[in-house]
């Protein structure tokens, strides 16, 4: 058997049951995927059902609002891919009259979408000859055929697409695509792969040679930037002040409480005597609500504390983006991760 017809009759034994894979609707095969980036198949099934129910179809999801997407988007982290997402619903729409297109070089044309999405979209919904190459399958390849090549190099990157492309099934290269991707997740896992019961074990490279905890290669990413943030919760009567966030930084366009950030940990001394906490919020107690929090994003280490202030009547000089909104209708704003838990904690 060859390595597409060994692997398919791998999945088709022990492939995951997933609900967009009962589908060839490249739409709700697009929301599948995008939803899936950067998350767990566990945490993202719900997301999936959530949008697919709000928004069965591409014209319903491209006139939504972006704050209503952003808000059942919240949790998931990324959050430029949901603005993406909103971009190419508009764009299916006015290009291609509302019919999601499904050849991969249409696709790849959208907002958000790279050549990964591109063909697991084209190959899902129309069984167009395009390998995926995902963090999984580019650890069953550098682990089936040795290669040492970092697969986040350029040399890498073309290796690897040339490799996953020459192996993929003629005749089912849907099958395939989902069937590797399955392989690599639960079968040539990163850590503890079942290489004793694995059907390629006779010729992998990596498990002949004892390389397979040393594969796949990949080149280390710069370091991460320690952030320090400081959020403050003022409430007046039954609303609670809150902050939306500007363009061109993290959580852009979302909801969170006033901010003062520095560029190092201060302690409650420290933070009381800045110039910008006295123009806002002079005369204030201030109660640490909790101990730190550290929230990592990508090349970010988010490091929030949270504090009331209490004996303050009125903020002085409130900002233009700081608005006071009744604590009943918090849920209607689209807030990050971070305020989402926070607030779904402490605040009552």
């Amino acid at each position: 058997m060859s390595f597409s017809e060994k692997i398919i009759s791998w999945y088709t034994k022990n492939g995951r049951k997933l609900p967009w894979r009962n589908t060839n609707d490249p739409y709700i095969i697009w929301l599948s995927e995008i939803i899936l980036q950067q998350t767990r198949v566990e945490q993202g099934a719900p997301y999936f059902d959530s949008f697919v129910t709000k928004y069965p179809d591409v014209r319903k999801f491209a006139d939504a609002e972006e704050g209503d997407i952003l808000r059942l988007w919240q949790g998931l982290g990324y959050y430029s891919r949901a603005r993406n997402m909103h971009r190419a619903a508009k764009l299916v729409v006015a290009e291609f009259q509302g019919n999601f297109p499904t050849r991969y070089a249409d696709v790849v044309q959208l907002p958000g979408v790279g050549d990964y999405t591109a063909a697991a979209i084209s190959s899902f919904s129309v069984n167009e000859k395009q390998a995926v190459l995902d963090g999984n399958v580019f650890r069953v390849l550098a682990r089936y055929f040795g290669i040492a090549i970092p697969i986040n190099s350029g040399e890498g990157k073309k290796v690897f697409k040339s490799l996953a492309q020459e192996l993929i099934s003629n005749n089912n290269p849907g099958v395939y695509n989902h069937a590797i991707m399955d392989f690599g997740a639960i079968h040539c896992k990163p850590k503890v792969p079942l290489c004793e019961t694995c059907v390629f074990r006779l010729e992998c490279v990596a498990y002949k040679e004892n390389r397979v905890s040393e594969l796949p290669v990949k080149i280390k990413g710069k370091a991460s930037r320690n952030r320090f943030f400081h959020y403050f919760v003022h409430e007046k009567g039954e609303s609670i002040l809150m902050s939306k966030r500007g363009d061109g930084d993290v959580w852009s366009n979302l909801f969170e409480l006033p901010l003062i950030e520095t560029e190092d940990d201060l302690d409650l001394v420290g933070l009381m005597q800045l110039d910008e906490f006295m123009t806002h919020f002079e005369g204030a107690d201030l109660l640490p609500i909790n101990g730190q929090v550290k929230h990592i994003l990508s090349h970010q280490n988010i490091y929030a504390r949270f504090y009331r202030l209490e004996n303050l009547p009125e903020v002085k000089e409130k900002k233009e983006e700081w608005n006071y909104f009744l604590s009943e209708n918090l849920d209607k704003l689209a807030k990050h991760k971070l305020i989402f838990s926070f607030l779904n904690k402490y605040i009552s």
